[in-house]
């Protein structure tokens, strides 16, 4: 049976060349690179050259990537990191590794609207002189779409002048330049299994001059900013992969939007009960859907009276692997907050399929989606007619 694997924004596929570059570093160069001796002066070598290759992927310098062990972790550290002498504040479609820290810290939440964009004139209202950390998201992990930093460090430069940016760039880096797009954060959090690396292994840029609390203590790695041995196999196949995917990115992003858009118009044309989140309607009869504010593989549809965890059974009974919302939630007895926060009624967020694409991704995936989905839903409407 073939398998379409559509769940990129859970996980990707390790590219080979990562496999490759990690693969000495579990038998010739075990070594703890903390160490003096000229294996562990090997692999301090490693972590440091992979250290210069992400810092350019990410328009910072090697002193201010912190690798840390995932983008969970990553996320925390930036909150609870910077958030002592100060309060928190972050939008409502946060991933919950940014949410649930804003929520612990007794934060402020920030709405958005039924497109899914961050509502400046609440983040206005939100703001004052006690805002320490402002945390937005480059792009959604649910629903693919993306936000200006831009526009909130200029409406954080009028309300909170001395406040931090922080942005969880984790779903953004396989699709967008985050040298660019992130230049007005201060901090800046990346996973490296969302590109084609190892499961893990994260990264927090912490930008010259930004005080930091250290949330892992005791030994003194990473510059006192995240104690524990480095992770050395996982550092390197993060660095191979960041080069990787800032190489092949302009490529990547052409095919797999075009996919996108085939398997998003495909399941539209199939059904009449499908609603597409993040997307500006067609403006005239056979104009295509402007699908321009989402990352190139994002596919968020919402599909009036099914159950995404009935449909998400039926798919992968015919080989077509996906998620009904962010992976963390999956499983999760309520809807997805992130289509709360955009005001979608519960009969329909109920009916959520999150299709995320990749590098990896094929013709032949989203053939087997479209061969698969269209009758399964039908099948379901059936039986609660």
């Amino acid at each position: 049976m073939a398998v379409a694997y559509l769940d990129h924004a859970a996980s990707t596929p390790m590219h080979p060349e990562v496999v490759d570059a990690m693969a000495g570093f579990f038998e010739g160069c075990y070594a703890n690179p903390t160490g003096a001796h000229r294996m562990a002066r090997d692999a301090r070598r490693a972590t440091d050259d992979a250290r210069d290759i992400l810092a350019e992927a990410l328009g910072a310098r090697p002193g201010e990537i912190v690798f840390c062990g995932s983008g969970t972790e990553a996320d925390n550290l930036a909150i609870f990191g910077a958030a002592a002498s100060g309060a928190v504040v972050c939008s409502a479609v946060e991933h919950p590794a940014v949410l649930r820290p804003v929520e612990q810290l007794g934060g402020r939440i920030v709405g958005v609207d039924r497109d899914g964009m961050l509502d400046l004139e609440a983040l206005a209202a939100a703001l004052d002189g006690d805002v320490r950390l402002v945390s937005v998201m480059l792009a959604n992990n649910e629903t693919g779409v993306v936000w200006s930093l831009e526009e909130v460090a200029e409406v954080m430069a009028r309300h909170a002048p001395g406040a931090l940016l922080h942005t969880d760039a984790v779903q953004a880096f396989p699709w967008l330049d985050v040298a660019n797009r992130a230049a007005p954060a201060d901090l800046v959090s990346v996973s490296a299994h969302k590109f084609g690396g190892p499961k893990g292994v994260g990264a927090l840029v912490v930008r010259d001059g930004v005080e930091l609390q250290a949330q892992i203590v005791g030994g003194g790695q990473e510059a006192e900013r995240r104690g524990g041995t480095p992770n050395v196999a996982g550092i390197v196949g993060m660095g191979r992969a960041a080069q990787v995917t800032v190489a092949r990115r302009a490529e990547v992003v052409e095919r797999v939007g075009g996919l996108r858009d085939r398997l998003a118009d495909g399941l539209r044309d199939a059904d009449g009960g499908v609603t597409e989140s993040g997307v500006q309607p067609a403006s005239g009869t056979g104009a295509p859907v402007d699908r321009s504010a989402k990352v190139a593989g994002s596919c968020h549809l919402c599909f009036e009276g099914v159950e995404s965890e009935a449909l998400l059974f039926l798919a992968e009974r015919d080989g077509v692997y996906a998620s009904a919302a962010s992976s963390c939630a999956s499983g999760a007895e309520h809807p997805s907050h992130v289509l709360a926060a955009m005001g979608y009624p519960r009969s329909l967020a109920r009916g959520s399929l999150r299709l995320s694409l990749g590098a990896a991704s094929s013709e032949a995936d989203v053939e087997t989606a479209l061969a698969v989905l269209p009758p399964a839903i039908a099948q379901l409407r059936r039986a609660v007619a």
